[in-house]
C-alpha cells in the first residue's frame, strides 16, 4: 500500500511557496506604479505670466498713480467666483485685460494707456501711424507711441509714479516693441518714474543667431547691439537695456521684472493671442526672424493673404507650383502686390526653425529676374550692409554663419549678466 503523507507534504510546501511569491510580487508591484504616477504629477507645472503672479506687484500698485503700456496681448487668467447651481459658489478661470482687472480694483488709479505699434487693440498695419484716442470699454485716455512720438513726453508723464509695461514680444530685434521698452524706460529715467515690467515668454526663446547690429544702422527697428535673435525674455531684455547704460546719457531707470513661473528658455510656448495682425499663428512666429528679411526686398512674405510669415514669393519669381496674390486685409491694406500673382514657397509644413535659415532669401535672390532685389530698408533690418554684400558676392550660407561666430559668442557672455531663467 502507498503512504501519501509524503506528498501530501510536498504540495502543501510547493503551495504555500507559490502563494508567498504571489504576495511577495503585488507588494513589489503596487509601489512602482504609485511612484511612477506621483512623479509625473510633480513633473506637471504650469506656466505663470507676470501678469498673473498678482500677489507680485498689486501691493506696489496700491495708492498710486499708474500708466500702462499694453496691447492686445495683455491679458491674465484669472479666478472669478461664479454660481454654478441655486445656492452653491464656485470659481471659473476668465481671461480679462490687464487694464480692465485693474481698473476696477480697490486702490488702483489708472492714468492712462500708452499703446505701441499696432495700437491698444492691435488692429493697426504694419508702420501705420497709431492716434491718441480714449478706450471705449474703460473711457481711458490712450496715448499713441508709434504716432508723432515714439517716446512719451514730460507732459505725458506728469503725475504719473509708475508705468507698468506688459506686451508680448516675438525675440527678434527688428519686432518694434523692445524699442518702445527703451524709450518708456528712458522717459521714466528722466522724469524718476519706477518701471514694472509684467514678464511673458519669448516664443523664440530657445536660440540666438544672426548678424549684431552696429550703431551706424541704428533705426527704430534696430536700436541696440544685439543679434537679430537674441533669445530673452522682454523682462530680461530690460534689465540689460539698464544694466548695458543703453538710454541716453547713460541713466538708468527705476526698473523691477515681475518673473515668470515654471519657465525656462526651452519651453514651448504657444501664443493664446496673436501678438500683431500678420503674425496669426506659432509657425508664422517661428519663421518670423528669416522671413521678414523679404521686407528689404521685392519679394513678399504673405502680407495680403491669411498665411502671413509662413509663405513667401514675388512676380519677379519664376513660375512655380505655389501662387497667391495679395489682398488687402486685417493688418495689410495695402499689400506689397496688391492684386499680383506672386510665385513662390510654401513653408507651413517646415520643421520648426533653432536658427535663421537664410536659404529663402539666397535662393530668392540667384531666382529673381529684377536687377533691384534689395532696397534700403534691408540694412536697417539687417542690421549691416554686411549680408547684403555677403549675398550678392555669392558668399554660401555656411560662410555667412561663420562671419557671426565672434561677435556672437561676445553677446552670450553679455546677455548672461541679465538672465532670470538660467
Amino acid at each position: 500500500m502507498i503512504n501519501f503523507k509524503p506528498f501530501k507534504s510536498t504540495y502543501l510546501f510547493l503551495f504555500l511557496l507559490l502563494n508567498f511569491q504571489l504576495i511577495s510580487c503585488a507588494q513589489k508591484t503596487k509601489p512602482i506604479v504609485k511612484n511612477t504616477t506621483e512623479t509625473i504629477a510633480e513633473k506637471v507645472a504650469v506656466l505663470k505670466t507676470g501678469a498673473e503672479r498678482t500677489n507680485l506687484y498689486l501691493e506696489l500698485l496700491k495708492g498710486k498713480n499708474i500708466a500702462i503700456v499694453a496691447n492686445q496681448t495683455s491679458v491674465l487668467t484669472v479666478l472669478q467666483r461664479a454660481e454654478v447651481a441655486p445656492n452653491v459658489m464656485g470659481s471659473k478661470k476668465v481671461t480679462q485685460h490687464l487694464v480692465d482687472y485693474l481698473h476696477t480694483y480697490n486702490g488702483i488709479t489708472i492714468k492712462k494707456v500708452f499703446a505701441p505699434e499696432h495700437g491698444f487693440r492691435g488692429k493697426a498695419d504694419a508702420g501705420e501711424i497709431v492716434k491718441d484716442g480714449f478706450d471705449t470699454k474703460t473711457g481711458l485716455p490712450i496715448v499713441s507711441l508709434y504716432g508723432k512720438n515714439k517716446k512719451p513726453s514730460a507732459a505725458q508723464l506728469t503725475g504719473i509714479d509708475i508705468v507698468v509695461f506688459d506686451i508680448q514680444d516675438v525675440g527678434a530685434r527688428f519686432y518694434t516693441y523692445i524699442s518702445s521698452l527703451h524709450y518708456v524706460m528712458e522717459a521714466c529715467a528722466e522724469a524718476g518714474i519706477k518701471v514694472i515690467i509684467l514678464d511673458r515668454p519669448n516664443p523664440n526663446g530657445h536660440y540666438i543667431d544672426g548678424p549684431i547690429l552696429e550703431p551706424a544702422h541704428k533705426s527704430f527697428v534696430g536700436m541696440h547691439k544685439v543679434p537679430v535673435v537674441y533669445g530673452m525674455t522682454i523682462g530680461e531684455y530690460g534689465q540689460m537695456i539698464n544694466g548695458e547704460k543703453w538710454l541716453k546719457n547713460g541713466m538708468q531707470c527705476n526698473l523691477k521684472v515681475i518673473p515668470l513661473e515654471n519657465y525656462n528658455h526651452n519651453t514651448t510656448y504657444s501664443l493664446p493671442i496673436k501678438p500683431s495682425p500678420n503674425l496669426p499663428n506659432d509657425k508664422s512666429i517661428n519663421l518670423y526672424p528669416s522671413l521678414c528679411f523679404f521686407e528689404g526686398t521685392n519679394v513678399s512674405a504673405g502680407r495680403g493673404t491669411e498665411m502671413q510669415f509662413q509663405i513667401y514669393g514675388s512676380p519677379f519669381l519664376a513660375k512655380k507650383e505655389f501662387s497667391y496674390t495679395p489682398q488687402a486685409n486685417e493688418g495689410a491694406k495695402y499689400p506689397k502686390y496688391k492684386n499680383k500673382l506672386c510665385f513662390g514657397e510654401d513653408l507651413r509644413t517646415a520643421k520648426k526653425l533653432d536658427k535663421l535659415d537664410l536659404s529663402y532669401l539666397i535662393k530668392a535672390y540667384k531666382q529673381n529676374t529684377s536687377k533691384e532685389f534689395f532696397n534700403n530698408f534691408f540694412t536697417k533690418l539687417a542690421g549691416t550692409k554686411k549680408l547684403q554684400q555677403q549675398i550678392e558676392q555669392g558668399v554660401t550660407e555656411k560662410e555667412i554663419r561663420e562671419s557671426w561666430v565672434k561677435d556672437l559668442e561676445k553677446f552670450k557672455l553679455m546677455r548672461n549678466k541679465y538672465l532670470i531663467y538660467k
